[in-house]
């Protein structure tokens, strides 16, 4: 993954001399998921995970199993404006992770605090939506996703085919966007990189690319999984935002979280009776040579600040879009 430099993603001031601590905040505004695998909870163990501190807005309540989401409620947008207003008042936040808000009146609001504190930059993921049959709901939410919010946006995560069909409806040519066309569509809209997942390649492989209207910057392709999940591209959009925070140029921050959300995948579990959800604490399990004897024991888990993997394990990132719906 090319490395690009740090000027072009704004960072928030530095902490004062009278802050009782220096932890890297990021703040999410997302959807309350009572099985974990999405929504703040996913965003919140990812952050702790990459050594950030969370701090989190609920902006709409999904009923939901491990296998599809049945419906949402969004949270009144002047609670939103409450939640996230209050903490920005009383702490310094680093970056700023968008992912389903479940309204247009939270995202209006939301765009309004993005761009009262414009040093702050702002990661947005886009999930598949497709569950979301409510007549002209969706529509009317990602046109003021995309004339609010993408303005606001220094880089853009989504599934190839989920940012395909947003950003390129009208697209007539026989052969699929790429991640360099993906961008242009999202230039105009003025975010400046895009992180494009999911896209299939010979061999059971999926590539992965962070793309500006110019040039591709970088590349990562992982091994298919043979299985499905829940949440893995809410991971990976957490995850970049807190390793930029925390000082990464994007290059680096981008093949990080790649690689990152390839364990979790590859030590995934299944809590239920649907799909698989990432483990993204994998690095605080056992392993397999630490589990104790036969006796009983069990080993002490491993370090929180234990390195990630200079290179990609061989089984990799699955980010189709079953990733968020059944």
């Amino acid at each position: 993954m090319a490395d690009l430099s740090p000027a072009v993603i704004p960072t928030a001031p530095p902490s004062t001399e009278t802050e009782a601590n220096n932890a890297v905040c990021i703040m999410s505004f997302n959807t309350l998921d009572a099985t974990g695998a999405l929504g703040l909870t996913a965003d919140s163990l990812t952050i702790a995970s990459v050594g950030a501190y969370p701090v989190t807005v609920a902006c709409c309540i999904q009923i939901s199993d491990t296998n599809r989401i049945f419906s949402h409620s969004p949270v009144d947008d002047e609670l939103v404006a409450d939640q996230a207003r209050t903490v920005l008042e009383d702490m310094a936040v680093q970056a700023i992770k968008i992912g389903f808000v479940g309204s247009t009146a939270n995202i209006s609001t939301i765009a309004g605090i993005c761009s009262d504190y414009p040093e702050i930059p702002v990661i947005s993921y886009m999930p598949d939506l497709s569950w979301w049959q409510e007549g002209d709901a969706l529509e009317e939410y990602l046109d003021a996703f995309e004339e609010l919010l993408l303005p606001q946006t220094a880089i853009l995560v989504g599934n190839h085919g989920t940012l395909a069909r947003w950003l390129l409806p009208d697209w007539t040519s026989e052969r699929p966007p790429t991640p360099r066309d993906i961008a242009k569509a999202a230039e105009a809209r003025d975010v400046a990189y895009v992180l494009v997942t999911g896209m299939a390649q010979a061999g059971d492989f999926l590539d992965n690319a962070l793309a500006s209207p110019e040039t591709v910057l970088g590349s990562s392709k992982f091994e298919l999984f043979d299985a499905e999940f829940v949440g893995a591209g809410e991971t990976l959009s957490a995850a970049l935002a807190a390793l930029l925070a925390v000082g990464d140029d994007l290059g680096q921050a981008a093949q990080e979280a790649l690689e990152y959300m390839d364990h979790c995948l590859g030590s995934a579990f299944r809590p239920g009776m649907g799909r698989l959800i990432p483990d993204r604490m994998f690095w605080a399990q056992p392993d397999d040579e630490e589990e104790g004897d036969a006796a009983g024991t069990t080993a002490a888990p491993a370090s929180s600040d234990a390195p990630l993997p200079d290179s990609p394990p061989t089984a990799g990132l699955s980010l189709d879009d079953n990733d968020q719906h059944h």
